[in-house]
């Protein structure tokens, strides 16, 4: 089953792909998706609109997973970046995917065991987790793990799948 994660961001949106078979997991691809920072926020929704159509296109997957938003101190900030998560959410979901959400913390107690681990330790985590992955990014390492942790919590008793795939078949 292939699976894709997404680490939404105004500036950068990261994603990852992974495929997931039983307990086994393989590194697919990952990268990033930009937009212009000079250009107006409407514009640059567009363009991460129009590049994570393009990478569900190609890549095809069957669920996605998106990083739920930190919450800055500034709410400005948080704000735009709530607006980025709701285009990670918004183009799977166009595509009949059915559309997850893990906080940070659960991202990185399933993929290292704890809740406050640091990047540096996600990323070696998802190095060892998905042999021969080179993400190109933080943010595309950010998003493999949440679609390790997608892949780890999607058969989980009490899990939300039926509520997400219900969503996704409107």
């Amino acid at each position: 089953m292939r699976l894709i994660g997404f680490d939404p961001g105004l500036k950068n949106t990261g994603w990852g792909v992974i495929e997931h078979a039983g307990n086994r997991l393989r590194y697919v691809a990952d990268g990033v998706v930009s937009s212009d920072p000079k250009a107006s926020l409407a514009e640059r929704l567009v363009q991460l609109h129009d590049g994570l159509v393009e990478v569900i296109r190609v890549m095809a997957p069957v669920e996605a997973a998106v990083e739920e938003t930190f919450v800055n101190t500034n709410p400005t900030t948080t704000l735009k970046l709530g607006q980025a998560r709701g285009i990670s959410m918004l183009v799977p979901a166009l595509a009949g995917l059915p559309v997850f959400e893990y906080t940070p913390n659960l991202v990185k107690k399933t993929v290292v065991g704890t809740g406050h681990a640091s990047k540096e330790q996600v990323q070696m985590m998802v190095r060892t987790l998905l042999p021969g992955a080179a993400f190109k990014s933080a943010d595309s390492a950010d998003a493999l793990a949440v679609a390790i942790c997608h892949a780890h919590h999607r058969t989980a008793p009490g899990h939300a799948s039926n509520a997400a795939m219900a969503g996704a078949a409107r």
